[in-house]
């Protein structure tokens, strides 16, 4: 099955689509229908075969290609949609609601008014619902979102110096764990290994593999080996520069690379 990939947010996740007979290039507006409703999106991934048993959803037709009056159109629903940010941000303050609003948006036929936002714990809206349906005359969904989701749509600098992978080139959240810190001989120190939305930083994972293919070619801390000094016990590696640091007989303690472990002792 022939299928074109497609995104509707800037480094939001690709959806795939029967691109229906036409001519469908990356970087191409399309429209087409969505979970969510009628969106227009961008094409991200030229057209490919792909099972459609490989897909955790069922695959939709691409409607058309985006003309100008589509795209003038988006930018009056974004527009129209961040007049609704103050508005419903005004609503929940008179609700005195614990939730904090992070983004609004409408759908492309403006069938449905979405905002997300973040709370401690679960919210009672329907009330707000309400007040918001009354107001805008359409449907409104409110989505709780996680604090990792909410850095990427606000965005920020990360510690680098750069943009936040999340809201540039990051489509999805994969599992960080401390391991990995550890792994590349890291500070623990929380605040060095934390991006701002205050979870473990997503460019731990970038090199975790490298690191992990580099110690499994390495002693352990711990073991025994045999250098030209003599015995010694490893007591720290440099995965990177590819040494180890040895503690001798003597007590004293040297660098030397691995290739100068003539055996490890079991």
């Amino acid at each position: 099955m022939e299928v074109v990939g497609a995104t509707f947010k800037k480094a939001g996740k690709i959806y795939y689509f029967n691109p229906s007979d036409l001519e469908i290039n990356v970087g191409d507006k399309i429209i087409a229908e969505t979970s969510r409703g009628i969106e227009l999106g961008e094409v991200v991934v030229d057209s490919k075969e792909v099972n459609q048993e490989d897909l955790d959803y069922k695959l939709k037709a691409v409607k058309r290609k985006a003309t100008f009056n589509d795209i003038q159109q988006a930018k009056k629903n974004k527009e129209e949609a961040d007049k609704a940010f103050d508005i419903c941000a005004k609503k929940i303050k008179e609700h005195n609601l614990p939730m904090k609003l992070i983004e609004s948006e409408y759908t492309f036929d403006k069938g449905k008014l979405l905002f997300y936002f973040t709370a401690d714990g679960r919210i009672d809206f329907r009330e707000l619902v309400k007040d918001l349906a009354s107001i805008f005359r359409t449907r409104i969904e409110l989505r709780q979102i996680g604090v990792r989701d909410e850095t990427k749509m606000l965005g920020g600098i990360g510690q680098c110096g750069r943009q936040l992978c999340c809201k540039t080139f990051l489509r999805t959240f994969e599992p960080i764990t401390i391991q990995m810190a550890k792994d590349q001989n890291l500070s623990l120190n929380p605040e060095k290994i934390s991006g701002i939305c205050g979870r473990l930083m997503c460019c731990l994972k970038y090199e975790d593999k490298s690191y992990q293919e580099g110690i499994n070619n390495l002693p352990n801390v711990g073991d025994k080996v045999e250098v030209d000094q003599g015995t010694a016990i490893v007591t720290a590696l440099n995965v990177v520069k590819n040494t180890l640091t040895l503690k001798l007989k003597n007590n004293e303690r040297i660098e030397v690379s691995a290739d100068q472990i003539k055996n490890k002792e079991d």
